[in-house]
């Protein structure tokens, strides 16, 4: 392996040939748009000289350049200038407010989803209708492959499920659902008939399922009997009966058979509420007429991971929805007609829905994966990406360090010349693994397209264009049309002074959340109360421009650790641990201290071949020191083999925290693996 380059050292340069083959550049030659720092002015800001150009100018522009379909237009790209009533949410709560916190985006206009997504790729005439929607690969080897046309007639059913159970346009259906092909004919079929989709983690317990059911009050809940993860059954049906007794609400449970076990009777079953998807969907008319929806309605109720306080309920509409990932997979993503674009999620986060939308926008083909990234062997994803000739691959920062550390070894013998745009999102990279995933996976040549947004805005505040030279970690820059920002703690821009500061949204964009489903005055001290004149959203990240204009994040910065007075990010010490090269992935917490007030602890996972010791304690407390200053030295550094991660490999934090201090876990019905939790307690 070549040595890592630093952060400041450009690491990815592209070559002439592909940069003018990007969808990116095509639309900058359309423009007369020079280069990226152009482009993003071009995109954000309003010229005096470029009639064409700003915020408006560019999501306007932007639905007739990507080929997306209103069924009405719309009389204006938006309007901020007078209130407007904010919907109701669960507590009742309205109110009445303009500015950038309430847009109104694409009013007038009327659309569907599901119309852009499946229906105008499935007709007769369509060239995409016996193309392939969905490549699906089950953990135990299984392959499905779902046409445009089967899609499309599987969707409709869905939609006449639902309103044969009584769901109208507004009303909100759960998907508490496995990752199988069908996932997808849920989500377009409640678009079809105007329903908010509520999609659940299918890795959650009973709890966390039963609030997110009983936030949204959900008539209708998709589920079924389980799933495959790491060569076992994972039984879902009885959590959904035990969430649906807590959270009440429910009234139709529609049940699919991924692993035969409802065919046999062997999933709990209560006659007056269940139905088999093979009664309620199957035999239902595939034909439906979708309905044409107002731009501002609700399509989508995602919930936030809830890591503190109840989970928020992200409300986000048809229009939005659709023009955000479409966008962000067109130029960020470069997808091409023949890509089969791969991005390691569950439907129950952002995600999920954002890949499916994003590329059947343009009748793309989306390569969906059951289970674990290492079962049976840590080669799961290799084998796949050579397999169904993946081109685009997205997948988290911590997922790489964990297969990174099985070996390069395992990457022999798999053909990953398919891929041309790699992605990454999540939480900050360190430059070693950054560098591992760029060279082994991406042969030296693939761009690592490393997005940060949320689920807040259905997309990413920052991201590279694939037309960019990188360094490792970097995210590039702004996204498209998203006016966005870096402030001191009075609002004062600090971008090109090039000092760290809090990453902020200057104006809205169509996907931003229209408001929380508890109310607006949540939504309103959640995103913009750090910020009010002028209001700015905060999404609660450090961020920093280096002088050659990469942006990078520190981290976010309400988890700060304030030690003696000064401050550092967990997401610095982590990094300054990975830097050593016994380190393979870091956790860093705080903790009471009588002295400081808050002291930095430490764990770690090593690389293989070095072996936990006090002297080796003793080189990371002294890096630690030697990077940050000696106020942050950890306390104590402490060796596991594992952290407790989501089903997407994001370590929990928090779980690791309160483990250390003893304090209530919550819920932690999202771990991938909870044995992890025990050798956090133990590694003391």
């Amino acid at each position: 392996m070549t040595e890592t380059p630093p952060t400041d050292e450009i690491a990815h340069e592209p070559s002439q040939e592909f940069v003018e083959s990007t969808n990116v550049w095509q639309f900058m030659q359309e423009y007369g748009i020079d280069d990226y720092d152009a482009l993003i002015e071009r995109t954000t800001t309003e010229l005096d000289d470029v009639p064409d150009s700003g915020v408006d100018w560019f999501w306007d522009e932007l639905v007739d350049y990507l080929g997306l379909e209103f069924d009405e237009d719309y009389d204006e790209v938006r309007d901020d200038s007078e209130a407007r009533s904010a919907s109701e949410g669960a507590s009742g709560e309205t109110a009445s407010r303009g500015g950038p916190q309430f847009t109104d985006w694409y009013p007038g206009g009327e659309l569907n989803i599901a119309h852009n997504t499946v229906d105008r790729h499935a007709g007769v005439d369509s060239e995409t209708r016996n193309t392939v929607a969905c490549l699906w690969e089950g953990e135990d080897g299984e392959v499905r492959e779902i046409t445009y046309h089967d899609l499309h007639r599987q969707a409709n059913q869905v939609a006449n499920a639902l309103e044969e159970r009584g769901i109208e346009t507004g009303d909100t259906v759960g998907l508490y659902m496995p990752m199988v092909p069908e996932v997808i004919a849920i989500l377009y079929g409640c678009f079809k008939v105007g329903a908010i989709a509520v999609p659940i983690f299918s890795g959650f317990g009973v709890d966390a399922t039963a609030t997110r059911i009983a936030d949204a009050e959900c008539s209708v809940l998709f589920t079924g009997d389980g799933f495959q993860r790491r060569g076992s059954e994972v039984r879902l049906k009885a959590s959904a009966d035990e969430a649906i007794d807590e959270a009440g609400h429910v009234e139709h449970t529609i049940v699919y058979d991924r692993l035969g076990h409802v065919d046999a009777g062997e999933v709990p079953w209560n006659d007056d509420r269940d139905e088999r998807w093979a009664d309620a969907v199957a035999p239902q008319d595939d034909a439906y007429e979708t309905k044409s929806l107002a731009s501002s309605q609700e399509s989508m109720l995602l919930y936030s991971s809830g890591t503190t306080g109840k989970p928020k309920g992200i409300v986000h509409t048809h229009a939005g929805a659709l023009v955000q990932p479409a966008k962000e997979l067109h130029f960020g993503f470069d997808l091409k007609p023949a890509d089969r674009f791969f991005w390691v999620s569950d439907i129950g986060w952002m995600m999920g829905p954002w890949t499916l939308i994003g590329a059947h926008a343009f009748g793309g083909t989306v390569v969906m994966y059951e289970g674990a990234p290492d079962h049976p062997e840590p080669d799961r994803f290799w084998k796949l990406i050579d397999r169904h000739g993946v081109t685009q691959f997205g997948i988290s920062p911590t997922a790489i360090r964990a297969l990174r550390k099985h070996g390069d070894e395992w990457l022999e013998g798999h053909d990953l010349s398919s891929l041309r745009i790699l992605g990454s999102t999540g939480e900050p990279w360190d430059p070693e693994s950054w560098q591992w995933f760029y060279e082994h996976v991406g042969s030296s040549e693939t761009p690592i397209i490393n997005i940060s947004g949320g689920t807040e805005i259905m997309g990413c505040f920052l991201m590279p264009m694939p037309t960019q030279p990188l360094k490792p970690c970097t995210l590039g820059g702004p996204g498209l049309g998203m006016d966005i920002d870096i402030v001191d703690r009075d609002g004062n821009s600090v971008r090109e002074d090039h000092d760290r500061g809090y990453l902020v949204a200057r104006d809205s964009c169509p996907s931003m959340t229209k408001s929380l489903w508890s109310g607006d005055e949540r939504y309103l001290e959640e995103y913009w109360s750090t910020f009010e004149d002028p209001p700015l959203w905060d999404h609660g990240d450090w961020a920093q421009k280096d002088e050659d204009g990469f942006w990078f994040l520190h981290g976010r910065a309400d988890d700060a650790l304030n030690v003696a007075g000064r401050k550092v990010g967990p997401a610095e010490v982590e990094g300054a641990l990975i830097d050593h090269e016994a380190v393979n992935q870091a956790a860093a917490i705080g903790a009471p201290d009588e002295t400081t007030g808050t002291a930095v602890v430490t764990y770690a996972v090593l690389e293989n071949g070095y072996a936990e010791a006090d002297e080796l304690r003793d080189e990371l407390r002294a890096q630690v020191g030697e990077e940050l200053g000696k106020p942050f030295r950890p306390r104590e550094v402490l060796f596991v083999d594992e952290f407790p991660k989501t089903q997407s490999g994001k370590i929990i934090r928090r779980a690791v925290e309160a483990t250390y201090t003893g304090e209530d876990l919550g819920d932690m019905s999202s771990i991938e693996n909870p044995d992890a939790l025990a050798e956090i307690e133990q590694a003391r």
